[in-house]
């Protein structure tokens, strides 16, 4: 089943795939790879949507499905394909020759989004590795310079042979190199993170599914003008600022993180492994829901699986339904503060609009009385202490 769309700007025209192999949370709308492509500058045409038990070995949809997206493609006048799903190499490069344009998948769109939006040393050390990472593993494409320069008599030897060699050595030393400043990087973190804990300081991370409106909440609770957008992984750099509490008489350390996504690629859990941490080493964590998002019960389980990854299953949390003023007036929460069930333990929740200030009061309560069950009294300090801004 496909749904012609008509691309807003001049971006590539892509045919967007998802395959149902009967998992569950599938998007059969493809509503969340639309939106990630739109992000990366594409521009989607059509999406097809067929179902399947298991992948096929060679073009993950099989040949007869294949060739109805190389015919739309053609009608469409699609430059590229994009799949919901992780192809294997060998997929990947079989569907880039049947199809006759590039193919490319829901990890690799990931992390072109991530190239595009890091801004900081760290993000952009730990993008290059997980892109890295994922292309030693896609020498073998159809590209011309892979193949083997015409040579002398009794020269022998596949094509691509020495090229193949060369890059796969090449992008190794890379990944080598980008490693190693990496570790240099983390070991500032935890210089810093150790300085934070000597001080007595009482960390809280923002974590969440991408566009919840973490950044929105967190710039209106420290006004801190951190980049916000009604778009995906607005936010990749970690920004850090001391927010004070009246109602617990002290400043806590509060941090705003990338947000989270339906199989995020391994790699990038790995190369975000330091940013990450900040979530793992906090005292509290800020679990914000986009509370007019119908698929919220599955974006919460997400987080909950990227948490327990990264070492931060069991961070004590506070859930934030954000975006309260999108919600229909039959849909209005009772109350701003209640209880809800996560992964088996009550947990308060409190409602809240990042947009419009809504339940914000509720919300410094409540992380006032989190911060003085969870940690020993401190002095009263200056309502306005000096700003600390640190980016990932």
């Amino acid at each position: 089943m496909s749904f012609p769309e008509q691309p807003n700007s001049p971006a590539t025209p892509t045919i967007l795939v998802g395959v149902d192999l009967g998992l569950p949370h599938f998007d059969a709308e493809l509503e969340e790879l639309g939106l990630l492509s739109q992000t990366a500058g594409l521009a989607p045409v059509a999406r097809v949507v067929c179902r399947r038990k298991a992948p096929d070995a060679a073009l993950f949809i099989g040949k007869g499905k294949a060739d109805e997206i190389k015919q739309l493609a053609d009608e469409m006048g699609a430059a590229e394909v994009l799949f919901d799903q992780a192809l294997s190499p060998a997929q990947q490069r079989n569907l880039e020759r049947h199809l006759d344009r590039p193919v490319n998948d829901r990890t690799l769109l990931i992390l072109e989004i991530f190239a595009q939006r890091a801004r900081s040393h760290e993000g952009k050390l730990q993008v290059e590795l997980a892109r890295l990472q994922y292309v030693s593993t896609r020498l073998v494409r159809r590209w011309s310079h892979l193949e083997r320069q015409a040579g002398g008599a009794g020269v022998r030897g596949g094509p691509g042979e020495k090229q193949i060699e060369l890059d796969r050595r090449m992008i190794s030393e890379a990944i080598k190199r980008t490693r190693e400043r990496l570790v240099k990087v983390k070991r500032q973190r935890q210089t810093q993170r150790r300085r934070r804990e000597r001080q007595g300081a009482f960390n809280i991370s923002l974590v969440g599914y991408t566009n919840a409106g973490k950044s929105t909440l967190f710039n209106a609770l420290v006004k801190a003008g951190a980049y916000a957008a009604n778009q995906l992984f607005a936010t990749l750099d970690t920004t850090t600022r001391q927010l004070y509490l009246g109602e617990a008489g002290r400043s806590v350390s509060l941090s705003d993180t990338v947000g989270f996504i339906r199989d995020l690629p391994h790699g990038l859990i790995d190369a975000f492994q330091a940013t990450l941490q900040e979530a793992a080493d906090a005292d509290l964590l800020l679990h914000v829901v986009d509370a007019a998002n119908p698929n919220h019960p599955e974006q919460i389980a997400q987080v909950q699986q990227v948490l327990h990854e990264i070492g931060a299953g069991d961070v004590p949390q506070l859930l934030v339904f954000n975006k309260i003023d999108l919600l229909e007036p039959s849909k209005q929460p009772r109350r701003e503060v209640d209880q809800f069930q996560l992964e088996g333990v009550q947990v308060p929740r409190v409602f809240v609009s990042g947009f419009t200030g809504a339940g914000l009061t509720a919300l410094r309560a409540e992380l006032a009385r989190e911060v003085g069950e969870r940690s020993p009294p401190a002095a009263q300090e200056d309502p306005n202490p000096k700003v600390h801004d640190s980016h990932a």
